[in-house]
């Protein structure tokens, strides 16, 4: 599958003059404004800017996390304006696989049971044991999965949470800075990972302040003052 942007493929995430206004007391403080974007399947997106420029609030957005205060979003072309958190939260687990900076592991849950996590409220548990095991093994986690997450290296954690985000088979992954508390031995190894899941079809989004992860994506969207400063294939 290509990872170049393909308009003739399906919109994962679609966004529409999303606005995100905090109010402080009496100040209000705009973190977004006035921004559009859709994400196709199939493609590897870097969403980059500096610390405070919007983008986590942007993917906390695309992912169901936060919510907008004016604007639409859609999701795998369903419209989420009008759902409850209950529905919210079953999209989430339905369509979005996350994958964070801080891995948020249950440190005292064995690598499997922390990997099963989003597959509570699914299908037959029985089959996402076999489904998560694999998809360990293929991480070359395999060896590991009675561990707990406490006794693993920063970059066998990560792999973990990669892991997570992949069992329910989401519509999309969001990647928040996923190598920023890695050595770079262990970055590279997850840098790998996404390219490769990428590749096999996977559509992943990047969320980072750092150029040099950003540049394994096929497109960067520069944000910078809530605003949308560029859009690029590359």
């Amino acid at each position: 599958m290509s990872t170049q942007k393909n308009k003739s493929a399906k919109p994962v995430i679609h966004l529409s003059h999303i606005s995100k206004v905090y109010e402080l007391g009496d100040a209000k403080l705009q973190v977004l404004d006035d921004v559009s974007v859709t994400i196709h399947a199939g493609e590897l997106v870097a969403i980059v800017g500096p610390s405070g420029s919007g983008k986590s609030t942007l993917m906390h957005i695309m992912g169901l996390l936060d919510k907008q205060s004016s604007g639409t979003v859609e999701l795998s072309g369903h419209d989420v304006q009008d759902l409850n958190e209950v529905e919210l939260a079953k999209m989430r687990n339905e369509y979005i696989g996350f994958i964070f900076q801080q891995f948020n592991l249950l440190a005292r849950t064995s690598t499997l049971e922390n990997v099963l996590l989003p597959s509570l409220y699914s299908t037959p548990l029985v089959d996402k044991t076999q489904k998560a095991t694999q998809i360990l093994r293929d991480l070359g986690m395999g060896e590991r999965l009675n561990n707990y997450s406490n006794q693993l290296s920063g970059g066998q954690q990560q792999r973990v949470a990669i892991a997570r985000s992949l069992v329910n088979d989401p519509a999309i992954i969001f990647a928040d800075e996923p190598t920023g508390n890695l050595d770079s031995k262990s970055g590279h190894e997850v840098v790998e990972i996404l390219t490769r899941l990428n590749k096999e079809g996977r559509t992943i989004v990047i969320v980072t302040h750092d150029m040099e992860l950003a540049q394994i994506a096929h497109r960067i969207i520069k944000i910078f003052d809530g605003k949308i400063i560029s859009d690029n294939n590359k």
